[in-house]
């Protein structure tokens, strides 16, 4: 089977994506996988498909590297936007898009060239509640800078979802911080997080200014992660580090997050086309 697709970045976050829309593609693990991988096959933390959808303009149905169904990508969904309207799926700047997080809609600007270039995304409202983040956590307060033990270290740790867990733990210095060790062992973590957890380490750059890094459920280390950042924000509003607009830095680029008084986290950044071609799986 030979199957079309396009590679997409947003600020790093790289996806295979698939246009499902027309034929009802479906693949297994072991194909995502060998989609995914950097050296045998297009490369990327996922693949995301393309459905129609009864409840929105389209859906978001998205897989991480190592075939794992995943609910939600902020950087993957600014890219979703880009795919449909310059490939002509759409001509409309604010689709509405089922997510496994729920029904999000997209504000997307265009450059010289028509193409879209800017999307901010309308992620919806944190939730704070452990249990439906969910952890395995006594109470209903938030989750904010709390130490917990997990395998031989303490941690102060602070947990929102946005649709997928995440779990923040601010450092104070992040480039040097060893993510790649301590990553998968807060990920696996199930006494804590049943469902796996993407972690995130940050730190403080300035006023409303951090530096983020991402260890994700699923795909290891990534250049970035929209959700994430979303979290990261809000975490860090709740904490006192910063107000409620942020500029976060990651790896890949830079994502201007602003939890507006409404409670929805608002996640502005670029999407990229990098090229489209075919493969056999």
């Amino acid at each position: 089977m030979k199957l079309k697709f396009t590679k997409m970045e947003g600020i790093g976050n790289d996806y295979v994506y698939v246009d499902a829309t027309k034929d009802d593609i479906r693949l297994s693990p072991e194909q995502i996988q060998k989609i995914s991988n950097r050296n045998f096959g297009v490369g990327g933390d996922g693949v995301i498909f393309i459905r129609k959808s009864e409840m929105a303009e389209f859906q978001m149905d998205m897989y991480n590297s190592d075939g794992s169904s995943s609910e939600m990508c902020g950087n993957g969904l600014r890219c979703v936007g880009k795919f449909i309207y310059d490939s002509g799926l759409t001509k409309n700047l604010q689709p509405k898009i089922e997510t496994g997080a729920g029904i999000l809609t997209l504000d997307m600007k265009l450059d010289s060239q028509n193409l879209v270039e800017m999307v901010t995304v309308d992620m919806g409202e944190p939730i704070l509640v452990p249990k439906n983040i969910p952890m395995i956590w006594d109470g209903v307060e938030p989750v904010m800078d709390q130490t917990k033990k997990i395998g031989s270290r303490e941690y102060k740790i602070s947990s929102v979802s946005m649709g997928n867990p995440h779990c923040i733990i601010f450092v104070d210095d992040t480039k040097k911080y060893p993510v790649l060790e301590e990553g998968p062992i807060i990920e696996n973590y199930l006494e804590l997080f049943p469902r796996r957890v993407n972690v995130e380490f940050v730190s403080v750059l300035g006023k409303d200014h951090l530096f983020q890094r991402t260890w994700e459920r699923g795909a290891g280390e990534t250049l970035a992660c929209g959700t994430g950042a979303c979290a990261v924000a809000v975490s860090a509003h709740l904490t006192g580090r910063t107000g409620r607009k942020v500029r976060i830095d990651l790896l890949g680029g830079t994502l201007y997050i602003d939890w507006r008084e409404n409670n929805h986290v608002f996640m502005t950044g670029p999407a990229t086309t990098v090229f489209s071609g075919e493969i056999s799986i």
